[in-house]
C-alpha cells in the first residue's frame, strides 16, 4: 500500500479492511501467484501474502514477517489482534511466526520483496503427499482446504507458560464466562458450533451402529448435578468407546484435588445460573488451553453411550470426556492410546515408563513415591497380537487394557509385612479373583481394623488390591507422570530449569530419519545445548531430554498415526552452523534416547559433563512429517537454540564480457552453432537458447539431463541481460527503484534489453554454466541427471548460497518431485533466481546495507 512518500507493508487484517487502496494501485503478478500457489510446512496462501482475507487479492504487496518497510526508519508492525506469534488467531487462522533473527538485509530480499520472484505457482498435483488439516481447534468454519499440517517454526527456546494462563480456543474468541453471560442475557442456552451435536462430532471413519440422541443432562435425568459428593475414581465408568486409556488418567486425576481442579473448574453446576455450557482446561505443547463445550451429550434409549458416573445425575466426568474429545476433533479421536499422553495433557507433567519385568530392585519405592508426590500411574498388560487386544485372564485381568494404580501400602498378615498395590479397571465389573482379590481368603487373616485402614470392604466394583509380586508377575508396563522431573529414585527435590523448542519435520528438506539412514540424518533440525553449571555437589549436569509430535491424534481423520521418534546427542565440535554428513560419520553419540517408539513422547534422563552439545530429534524412518516440541529440563540453568545456518551470499562480481586474444575449440564451436541460428546480428531469444543448450548438453558424455524447459532459457536472458529483467518488472507493474537502474550492475557491462542474448553474454553465461553442472555433478551421486533434495543444501552452499532451514524448505518444495529429487532444469531455475534476487536487493539497499527505503522519487 502507498502512504507518504514510501511503501507500507503490513500483517493486519483489519488495517487492510479499513484502508482504500491507492488512486494508482501497484498490483505485482508474483503477489497473484504466490496466492494461488499451495505453500510447504503448514504455511497458508495468507501467510505470505500477509493477508488474511478470501476472494480477490489486495492489488498491493504486503509483509508476512511482522516488519513494516516505510520511509525512514524500520517499525515493529503487524501488533494487530490477528499478529499472534506462530498461533492461531481468533478468526481461527494460522499466523506466521516471526524467523529466526538474521539481518533485515536478508529478511527483505528473500523473504519479503523477492519470495514470489523465486517460486512461481506449483500445480496442486505437486503435493499429493500432504495432508489437509484443522487450523483452528475443533472449528470447523476454521478449516481451510489445502492448508498443510507442518506449520514452520520458529525454534528459538520458549519460557514455560504463566500458572493460571489459560488460552480461549472458541472460534468466536470470547472466554467462556463472556459466552455464559452472553447465554444468561438472551435467555439461550449454549450450542457451541465448534462441535455440533451431530455425526462428524462422533466419528470420522464410520457412522453410528445405533442413531444417538444428544441429550442434555436435564434432559436425562430431574435433578442433574455437575459433581456429586466430591470427584472421586468411581466417577468414571466406560462407555462404548475404547479410551480407557483416558479413563484411567482421569481416575488418577481425582486423587489429587489441586490438579483435579486445574482441569475441572469446580465453579460450574446446574444451578439458577446454568446456561448449558461447560469448560475444562487441558495442557498441549506448553500451554494451557481452556475448552468450552455445550452440554449434549450422545445417548442411546435415554442412557450415556461413552463415560458416564456410577451415579446416574452426576455429569462431570462425562461432559470432561467431550472437552477432550473436542480437543482432539472428534470422539472416534480417542480411541487407543497411552494413558501417559492424557496425564501429560491433565498436568505438563514429565512422564516415565517402566517395563516391569526389567525395573529396579526399588520399584515399590519408586511406585510408594510417585503417589506420594501426586504423580499420576498407570499400568497395563502386553498383547503379542491383535486378537489378544481386551482378552481376559483365567486371573480376572484383561490385556491391552490401561489400569490406574490408586494406591500402595502394606499390610500385617501372618506375623509378616505384605507389600500390596491398588489398582482400578475403568469397566468397573472385572476384576483380579487371585490373592488379595475382594473376597479372598487372605483377608480373613488381617485385623479388621487393618482392612478398615485399607478401605477394603469399601472398594467399588472394578477396584482391588493385589499382592505387589504378583503385579510384577501379571504386569507388563507402569506409566508415571510426575508433576515435577525430580528423580523418582532421588530422596532430594530441586528447582528446575524448563527450555522449549518447537519445530518440524518436513519431508525432502529437514525429514532425514534416524542415524541408520546416513545420508538424510545430517538433514534433521539440530538443536543446541549448552550445559552451563554442574549439579550441586556433582560432577555433571542432570537434565531431562522430552521429545513429543503433536497433533497426531487431531491428524486421525486424514490417516496420521503416531511416528516412530527418539533422537540422538553429540558432543559440539565447537563451530556454528548446520553439522554436515561428514561429522556424523565420523562421530558417535554422547548420549541417545532408550528407544524409538510410536508414542507421542519420548523423554529419558542423562548425566552429562559440562559443555555444549547437539541435539538431533528425529523419525525412526525418513520422509516423516510432523511438528514436535522439544522440552529440556535441567537442575541447572541450560541455554539452547537452533543450530540453523544464517543466510549468507558469496558470489563473485558479474565477469564483464571481454574479447579473448584467442578462441578455444569449444567456443569455435559455439560460435559456429551461433551463427547458424543467429544470422548475422548473433543474437538469440529464449527459444533458439532452449535448441542451442540442448544440443550442447546432449553431447556432454557425462550428463544424463533431461532437456532444459523454455522457462529456463528466458530466465537465463534475465539473468545476462539486466534491461531485460526491468522490463518483465514493468509488465507485472512492478515499481522498481532507480537504484536497480543505477547500480545493479556494473557500467561496463553492455547489454541490449532487447530480451536475445549476444555471443558475449552467450560466453559469459556458459562458465557460469559449467561450473553449476560440476556442482550438480558432484551431488548427482547416481549419475542418474537427479540429486537428492535432502543434499541441495550442501550444493547451493557449493554455489554461493547458504541458506536457513526455511528459505530451503520453501525452495526444496517448489523445485523438487514426490520422489525428493531434483533435476538439473530446476536446479538451474533455482540458482538463477536466487542470483537475480541477490543482485536485486544488492541494487536496492545500495545506500544502507541494513534495511530497504524507498520513496516516490527512487521508484
Amino acid at each position: 500500500m502507498m502512504e507518504g512518500s514510501g511503501w507500507v507493508l503490513c500483517t493486519s487484517k483489519s488495517s487492510l479492511a479499513q484502508r482504500q487502496p491507492p488512486a494508482q494501485p501497484v498490483p505485482a503478478r508474483e503477489w497473484y501467484q504466490a496466492l494461488r500457489t499451495p505453500f510447504p510446512a503448514g504455511r497458508s496462501r495468507s501467510q505470505l501474502s500477509g493477508w488474511h482475507g478470501q476472494g480477490r487479492p489486495p492489488s498491493f504487496p504486503v509483509c508476512f514477517q511482522g516488519v513494516q518497510l516505510c520511509c525512514g526508519s524500520e517499525q515493529p508492525g503487524g501488533q494487530s489482534r490477528t499478529a499472534v506469534q506462530g498461533g492461531v488467531t481468533e478468526e481461527g487462522w494460522r499466523t506466521p511466526p516471526h524467523a529466526p533473527f538474521l539481518p533485515l538485509f536478508l529478511h527483505k530480499a528473500l523473504e519479503v520483496f523477492l519470495l514470489p520472484l523465486l517460486f512461481p505457482p506449483v500445480p496442486p498435483s505437486f503435493y499429493p503427499h500432504r495432508l489437509l488439516s484443522h487450523s483452528s481447534l475443533g472449528s470447523h468454519s476454521g478449516r481451510r482446504e489445502g492448508a498443510m499440517p507442518y506449520l514452520y517454526q520458529d525454534s528459538k527456546p520458549r519460557p514455560p507458560t504463566l500458572p493460571g494462563a489459560a488460552r480461549t480456543t472458541h472460534s468466536s474468541g470470547k472466554a467462556y464466562e463472556e459466552l455464559k453471560q452472553e447465554c444468561l442475557r438472551r435467555g439461550v442456552l449454549f450450542e457451541d458450533p465448534d462441535f455440533p451435536a451431530c455425526n462428524s462430532s462422533l466419528f470420522f471413519s464410520e457412522k453410528p451402529p445405533v442413531p444417538f440422541i444428544w441429550k442434555r443432562p436435564t434432559d436425562i435425568v430431574k435433578d442433574p448435578k455437575f459433581i456429586l459428593g466430591g470427584a472421586t475414581r468411581t466417577d468414571i465408568c466406560q462407555g462404548d468407546l475404547g479410551d480407557c486409556w483416558l479413563l484411567a488418567a482421569i481416575a488418577s486425576l481425582t486423587l489429587n484435588e489441586k490438579t483435579l481442579a486445574r482441569v475441572v473448574p469446580l465453579d460450574q453446576n446446574f444451578g439458577p445460573d446454568y446456561a448449558g455450557i461447560f469448560h475444562f482446561q487441558f495442557w498441549q505443547h506448553n500451554e494451557w488451553l481452556d475448552v468450552v463445550i455445550d452440554d449434549r451429550l450422545p445417548t442411546f434409549k435415554g442412557r450415556l453411550v461413552f463415560l458416564h458416573s456410577a451415579e446416574h445425575n452426576e455429569f462431570w466426568s462425562a461432559l470432561l470426556e467431550k472437552a477432550y474429545a473436542k480437543l482432539n476433533g472428534s470422539y472416534e479421536a480417542l480411541k487407543g492410546g497411552s494413558t501417559i499422553e492424557a496425564m501429560e495433557d491433565f498436568t505438563g507433567g514429565v512422564g516415565e515408563m517402566y517395563e516391569v519385568k526389567k525395573a529396579p530392585d526399588n520399584f515399590y519405592e519408586i511406585l510408594e513415591k510417585a503417589l506420594k508426590r501426586c504423580s499420576m500411574v498407570a499400568c497395563s498388560i502386553d498383547t503379542s497380537s491383535a486378537a489378544e487386544s481386551e482378552a481376559k485372564t483365567p486371573f480376572g485381568l484383561i490385556k491391552g487394557h490401561a489400569y490406574s494404580v490408586t494406591g500402595i501400602d502394606e499390610v500385617r498378615y501372618r506375623r509378616q509385612q505384605v507389600q500390596l498395590i491398588r489398582i482400578r479397571n475403568p469397566w468397573g465389573q472385572v476384576e483380579w479373583n487371585g490373592p488379595w482379590s475382594d473376597n479372598s481368603l487372605e483377608w480373613r487373616s488381617v485385623s479388621p481394623s487393618e482392612q478398615r485402614r485399607l478401605s477394603q470392604a469399601a472398594l467399588d466394583d472394578g477396584e482391588f488390591w493385589m499382592k505387589f509380586e504378583d503385579f510384577k508377575v501379571h504386569f507388563d508396563k507402569v506409566e508415571i507422570c510426575n508433576l515435577t522431573p525430580d528423580a523418582l529414585e532421588d530422596s532430594t527435590t530441586h528447582k528446575w530449569e524448563v527450555t522449549i523448542h518447537q519445530g518440524s519435520w518436513v519431508r525432502g528438506s529437514t525429514a532425514g530419519g534416524c542415524r541408520n539412514f546416513l545420508d538424510t540424518f545430517w538433514t534433521n533440525p539440530q538443536i543446541k545445548l549448552h550445559l552451563t553449571e554442574k549439579d550441586d555437589g556433582q560432577d555433571d549436569c542432570t537434565f531431562i531430554a522430552a521429545l513429543m509430535q503433536k497433533d497426531r491424534r487431531k491428524l486421525k481423520k486424514f490417516g496420521a498415526e503416531m511416528l516412530t521418534i527418539g533422537y540422538s546427542i553429540y558432543e559440539s565440535p565447537g563451530r556454528d552452523g548446520h553439522l554436515g554428513k561428514d561429522f556424523f560419520r565420523y562421530h558417535p553419540s554422547k548420549a541417545r534416547s532408550k528407544t524409538y517408539i510410536n508414542l507421542r513422547e519420548v523423554s529419558n534422563r542423562f548425566k552429562l559433563p559440562p559443555g555444549n552439545y547437539v541435539l538431533i530429534p528425529t523419525t525412526f524412518e525418513p520422509h516423516q512429517e510432523a511438528d514436535f516440541c522439544l522440552r529440556i529440563f535441567s537442575e541447572k540453568k541450560a541455554i539452547t537454540e537452533d543450530l540453523d545456518e544464517n543466510v549468507a551470499i558469496d558470489l563473485p562480481e558479474p565477469p564483464n564480457p571481454t574479447p579473448s586474444p584467442q578462441e578455444t575449440e569449444e567456443e569455435k564451436q559455439f560460435r559456429a552453432l551461433f551463427e547458424q541460428i543467429s544470422g548475422k546480428d548473433m543474437e538469440i531469444a529464449a527459444e533458439e537458447l532452449e535448441y542451442v543448450l540442448n544440443a550442447v548438453l546432449k553431447k556432454t558424455k557425462n550428463i544424463k539431463f533431461k532437456n532444459l524447459s523454455l522457462i529456463s532459457c528466458r530466465n537465463i536472458i534475465s539473468l545476462m541481460d539486466p534491461w531485460y529483467f526491468l522490463t518483465r518488472f514493468v509488465l507485472c507493474n512492478v515499481l522498481v527503484p532507480v537504484e536497480f537502474v543505477q547500480h545493479g550492475f556494473s557500467s561496463d557491462y553492455q547489454t541490449s534489453g532487447n530480451g536475445k542474448l549476444e555471443f558475449s553474454e552467450f560466453k559469459v553465461f556458459w562458465e557460469t554454466m559449467k561450473k553449476w553442472i560440476n556442482i550438480f555433478l558432484q551431488f548427482d551421486f547416481d549419475k542418474s541427471g537427479s540429486m537428492s533434495s535432502y543434499e541441495l543444501r550442501s550444493a547451493l552452499k557449493a554455489a554461493g548460497y547458504q541458506l536457513n532451514n526455511y528459505l530451503l524448505q520453501l525452495i526444496v518444495l517448489r523445485y523438487s518431485d514426490e520422489q525428493f529429487q531434483i533435476e538439473f532444469d530446476d536446479f538451474l531455475n533455482c540458482l538463477i533466481r536466487l542470483e537475480n534476487a541477490s543482485r536485486v536487493f544488492q541494487a536496492l539497499s545500495v545506500k544502507n546495507k541494513e534495511f530497504i527505503n524507498l520513496n516516490i522519487g527512487e521508484v
